[in-house]
């Protein structure tokens, strides 16, 4: 194993104190307490040439002192719940690798970040290390726990490290947001959210993939399943129909997942920034929460989910703003009237940045879209023991394609199932596409063309 040179760096900032966790905070410790992982993020990337292990420690220096978030611990009562202490001042050490080993070593640095057990009252929630050869610094490997910021917020975080932007942040922090989250207005936001939530979860049927006869060990899985014909079938639909890509992946998620399970309605708990809020609209944190939507399926057109996922998500993402202690009490209520085994939706995350806001290109032909059909690559790359929530959908941008990541519980759904919901998205998104587009073809030769393929 490499030997770091551990190169202090002294940073401050504006803004201290110890308060609260923010909901958003709040919603990710919860997350890391049932997944037993502090849920890093992070990885690697080539420096410039010409960088040094001073343009490391500056740029270091630099995110310690600009965001409040990278300058704070927590602090464990004695039953472990936990407060946000944020320092004004401090050190962090920046770790200098010697190797000429190139990516394959900056990975393995990564690994080990991200693989070691973290310390939320003694730890920094960042690790950063450069790798230096021949005395120019080649790569930068940096690690932060999820409490620091959602993927929106991190994005946000890099755009401003580019310019060491040195006017004052005016976004809430989250001390403040929880400060406004203890008011008035507050836990207005609050009651009426858990309200929505209620008459939902009361509502919706147990999402159920049937009896999983095997039962797999370890037992949580990760599958990365990437689709050019989804991304292509995607844009067809946004572009035709002049709806948002964003509605029209929820309607293909709600379909699929309705083919895969026979219920309806579906129950959607999809990933909400919250940044439309006041002073949350480029806030670095973790303000992100789910939020939890219904529809229905059975019997209608895609053009229907479509246009009915477009009325639920408004009012999905008005309540996705809450307690999550207040919000993990009303679902054990819930589940204590409809039963313990009670499962309210599949987690929903659209987490794209390029083709977020529209698709490079002109809308794909037919013939494009039907090159591609069938040919997605599915891929299970994490078998683990500790546990993931039951069924999480994460969708991500990638090259000439969509890439669909699933993490379950494969003794909630078998993973020969979450392949047939996975392909059935994009087996649902191009039978929509292919309605929409001149001289489509007909939905039995398109299901013909996968069975074939998948042989």
């Amino acid at each position: 194993m490499a030997q770091a040179t551990q190169v202090p760096v002294t940073f401050d900032g504006a803004g201290s104190g110890e308060g609260p966790l923010s909901w958003g905070q709040k919603d990710i410790w919860l997350a890391m307490c049932r997944q037993l992982s502090w849920l890093p993020m992070g990885g690697w990337t080539r420096l410039p040439a010409g960088s040094t292990v001073d343009t490391a420690v500056d740029q270091l220096r630099y995110l310690m002192g600009r965001f409040q978030p990278m300058r704070t611990r927590l602090r464990l009562d004695d039953s472990g719940e936990p407060s946000q202490v944020v320092f004004a001042s401090g050190v962090i050490d920046l770790e200098v690798f010697e190797s000429d080993e190139g990516d394959a070593f900056a990975e393995s640095i990564r690994l080990r970040y991200q693989n070691a057990a973290f310390d939320f009252e003694r730890d920094w929630p960042v690790r950063m290390g450069v790798v230096v050869h021949e005395g120019t610094a080649t790569h930068l490997i940096a690690i932060m726990c999820h409490l620091v910021s959602d993927g929106l917020g991190t994005g946000f975080m890099l755009a401003d490290c580019a310019t060491f932007n040195a006017e004052p942040l005016t976004t809430a922090q989250p001390l403040e947001q929880a400060h406004w989250q203890e008011t008035p207005a507050g836990q207005r936001q609050n009651t009426a959210a858990l309200r929505h939530w209620e008459r939902t979860l009361m509502a919706v049927p147990p999402l159920r993939f049937g009896e999983t006869a095997d039962k797999p060990r370890p037992r949580h899985w990760r599958g990365d399943f990437r689709t050019p014909a989804l991304r292509l079938a995607v844009h067809t639909i946004s572009e035709l129909s002049r709806v948002d890509s964003a509605q029209v992946l929820l309607a293909v998620a709600a379909l699929a997942i309705h083919r895969a399970s026979q219920i309806s309605p579906v129950a959607l708990r999809p990933m909400v920034s919250n940044r439309f809020r006041p002073g949350l609209s480029s806030v670095v944190a973790m303000v992100a929460q789910y939020g939890i939507c219904e529809i229905g399926v059975a019997g209608l057109s895609f053009s229907e989910v479509l246009e009915q996922s477009g009325r639920v998500t408004m009012t999905a993402y008005k309540h996705a703003y809450y307690d999550p202690a207040d919000m993990t009490a009303l679902i054990e209520q819930v589940k204590a009237i409809r039963g313990q085994e009670f499962e309210p939706g599949a987690y929903f995350n659209d987490r794209r940045a390029e083709t977020r806001q529209g698709f490079p290109g002109p809308v794909p032909e037919r013939q494009q879209i039907l090159d591609v059909f069938g040919k997605g690559q599915l891929d299970w790359t994490i078998k683990q023991d500790d546990p993931f929530e039951p069924l999480i959908l994460h969708v991500d941008d990638a090259p000439g394609a969509m890439n669909v990541v699933i993490f379950m519980d494969t003794h909630f759904i078998s993973p020969s199932v979450a392949e047939s919901l996975l392909r059935g998205m994009e087996e649902v998104a191009v039978e929509a596409a292919f309605d929409l587009l001149p001289g489509g073809v007909p939905h039995d030769r398109l299901s013909g063309r996968r069975q074939l393929l998948a042989r």
